[in-house]
């Protein structure tokens, strides 16, 4: 936070680090520390966050990027440089990120794979706004077409996708005012609510998805802790393929990645 105050590169901070504040310093860093005391999110105090080595505005129109997050994104670029070529720029592929929040998925495939190109779907026309300006920030943003809409029927009537990524909200209902002020305080509830078991949009990706994916298109989610035996049902029963559980850092089950019929 210091040397976001100092408007200094971190090593700059260091090697001023002898160096007495002015006054006008303090009462910026004071005030800093009084929003971090009152739980607002550091990430968002700051205006950003780190997401697979790139930078993300975040604000609290958006959820911010979790590190769980990461894994999916890595997922993702590994299965496309692995359908279509490492650096097969020409060779596209098409991608859809469904809840696009921040963009920090599309944006994070996008600048990993030159081949990939991107819809970016979400509700929010803020969240929209500030994912637009982070594709513009990260230099992607003539591979991410952004639209906004609640469902797969915003998109062009003749869309379809190879792959399918999502990291939808999936917190049950009555979960949300149990969770910590950081989350349920500062960050959009559209963005946590999954509906009273938390698997509202697992249905609808399991019902829908098939229909915007090209055949043995790819569906990559991720879930909450206890969902993964829920959502692969939901999915089977639609006739998905379920071809593999990922685990998070804490080997907690964590992503579902599935093939449409």
């Amino acid at each position: 936070m210091l040397a976001s105050v100092l408007k200094l590169p971190r090593m700059q901070l260091y090697l001023n680090f002898e160096r007495p504040l002015a006054v006008p310093e303090l009462d910026s860093f004071r005030e800093l520390v009084r929003r971090r005391a009152a739980r607002e999110p550091l990430q968002q105090i700051l205006g950003s966050t780190s997401f697979c080595g790139i930078e993300i505005a975040v604000s609290r129109h958006v959820l911010t990027p979790r590190p769980e997050t990461e894994l999916l994104a890595e997922l993702a670029w590994r299965w496309v440089e692995t359908r279509f070529g490492k650096d097969a720029a020409a060779t596209e592929c098409a991608c859809l990120d469904y809840g696009t929040g921040s963009g920090c998925l599309a944006i994070a495939v996008a600048a990993k794979c030159p081949g990939a190109r991107f819809h970016a779907l979400d509700i929010s026309v803020e969240a929209l706004e500030l994912a637009q300006a982070n594709a513009v920030q990260n230099s992607v943003q003539d591979r991410i077409t952004f639209i906004q809409g609640a469902g797969l029927e915003a998109l062009p009537e003749d869309a379809r996708f190879h792959l399918l990524v999502s990291n939808p909200p999936y917190i049950p209902t009555g979960g949300i005012p149990t969770l910590q002020p950081e989350v349920k305080d500062f960050e959009p509830i559209q963005a946590l609510d999954g509906g009273a078991d938390g698997l509202d949009f697992y249905r609808l990706l399991a019902a829908q998805g098939a229909r915007v994916l090209h055949p043995g298109g790819k569906i990559m989610l991720e879930f909450g802790d206890g969902q993964a035996e829920a959502i692969q049902s939901v999915f089977e029963k639609e006739k998905w393929i379920v071809e593999a559980i990922h685990q998070d850092y804490t080997q907690r089950s964590r992503i579902l990645v599935g093939t449409c019929g």
